[in-house]
């Protein structure tokens, strides 16, 4: 199963490919769309669905993981992040592929056991999960990585329910 996970911006858009077999995660590849920060909104999110439209025609992704919003203090943030999640659904769903998305906390536990892990946790749960030397870079990359093994272990958890095997 091969996914790819999407960590949304208007400024940077993060994404992550991994590959899985059973409980083996291997690294696919990982990098960032970064649109004209001067460009209109209009223009970004056309910037970021060309780019996701590239992603998706390379690597042929199964399924596709997004990061859903988070919105604290900052709805104005939020909104903008919206607006590209929006954006990465659309180039999934031109696509057929299935596309789940994932709360920041849900990622954090998954991935860190805690909904309430740092960032430089989940990035380091990251190294460690798919064995790689560093960090990968930039972050918005790392956490889109995260987004996809997040989803791959809800896939395994889900597996294992609807099979009734919980010992």
């Amino acid at each position: 199963m091969r996914i790819l996970g999407i960590d949304p911006g208007t400024l940077v858009v993060g994404y992550g490919i991994i590959e899985t077999a059973n409980d083996e995660l291997t690294l696919v590849g990982f990098s960032s769309l970064t649109p004209p920060a001067c460009a209109p909104i209009p223009q970004r999110l056309a910037y970021i669905y060309k780019g996701l439209v590239e992603v998706i025609e390379l690597y042929q992704p199964d399924e596709v993981a997004v990061e859903s919003p988070f919105a604290d203090k900052n709805i104005k943030s939020a909104l903008a992040i919206g607006k590209a999640q929006a954006v990465a659904l659309l180039a999934a769903a031109n696509h057929s592929l299935p596309v789940t998305e994932y709360s920041p906390a849900c990622i954090k536990s998954r991935v860190a056991g805690s909904g309430n892990a740092s960032k430089e946790q989940i990035q380091e749960m990251v190294r460690l999960l798919l064995n790689l030397a560093e960090i990968p870079q930039p972050n918005d990359a790392a956490d889109a990585l995260a987004v996809a093994i997040c989803h791959h272990s809800q896939r395994a958890f889900t597996n294992i329910i609807s099979q009734g095997d919980l010992t």
